[in-house]
């Protein structure tokens, strides 16, 4: 796995830096692009954190409704910033999703579903009601818990974090990432490859704000819940409504706004 975080040095100011801290050595989250290939094709590239390539690719795939199931991948190879999936025999592709370009920044995903009503024709549904019951309590303790499984943010101060957690606050896996999307990606991706979508028994917490992408990639993974310690867009809350998720916006310092979706919350 290549590294994700780089050593660098610095010359330190300000009225507490001693002279003997002036020169010090920092350290970066690494951002890199990698380009996502089935077979010949060029499907994406995204700046990313080197790290669970395999995973961001077929998190990536699965969320823009490329393949269904881990069954529809052979095989994925993954090299220097690219990695390329062989789909299984049988498996056959939308012609004109091939025709379309995906670029993403780190700071904000580009996505191939640019409208709600684009999601219901890549499949997705309305996520069951009222499932799973999480308590308050355990919703408040969410942010902590993901905040410890942050090992590069320790260091780097300069990464997006997703958790999954399970309705009694467990933390399942965490992943980082300088694109909260691409950490979503991977937590979804780790799910896919595991077999064990639709995850829905899961609440998904992410660090920053909940956006309408990170929106589409949790309703299409069918997780009932997201959680974010920022604010929801407008189009992020028409989405959950529209799907009937549960939206937490302002998660932090004990305390949470629900946006949609509050019959799930106790």
């Amino acid at each position: 796995m290549r590294g994700s975080v780089l050593s660098v040095p610095v010359e330190r100011f300000g009225r507490a830096v001693a002279e003997a801290e002036a020169e010090k050595q920092d350290f970066l989250a690494v951002e890199e692009p990698l380009q996502i290939r089935i077979g010949e094709r060029d499907i994406s590239i995204t700046m990313r954190t080197p790290g669970n390539d395999a995973e961001l690719a077929a998190g990536f795939l699965f969320t823009e409704g490329l393949i269904r199931r881990a069954a529809d991948i052979a095989s994925i190879a993954c090299a220097e910033n690219q990695t390329t999936i062989t789909l299984a025999d049988g498996v056959e592709m939308d012609p004109e999703r091939f025709q379309r370009n995906f670029y993403m920044t780190s700071s904000c995903g580009v996505c191939g579903k640019a409208s709600v009503d684009a999601l219901e024709t890549a499949g997705c549904t309305i996520l069951p009601a009222g499932i799973p019951k999480v308590s308050g309590t355990v919703m408040i303790s969410l942010p902590d818990k993901l905040r410890e499984a942050q090992a590069v943010f320790e260091r780097t101060g300069g990464l997006h974090a997703a958790g999954l957690f399970s309705a009694q606050g467990e933390l399942i896996a965490a992943r980082e990432d300088v694109g909260r999307h691409n950490a979503v990606d991977k937590l979804v991706g780790r799910a896919v490859l595991d077999g064990r979508t639709p995850l829905g028994e899961h609440v998904l917490m992410v660090s920053g704000r909940a956006s309408f992408e990170l929106v589409q990639k949790a309703v299409m993974a069918g997780i009932p819940i997201l959680a974010a310690v920022g604010a929801p867009s407008s189009l992020a809350v028409k989405t959950a409504l529209r799907f009937g998720m549960t939206l937490i916006g302002f998660l932090r310092d004990d305390r949470f706004n629900v946006y949609s979706g509050g019959s799930r919350v106790s």
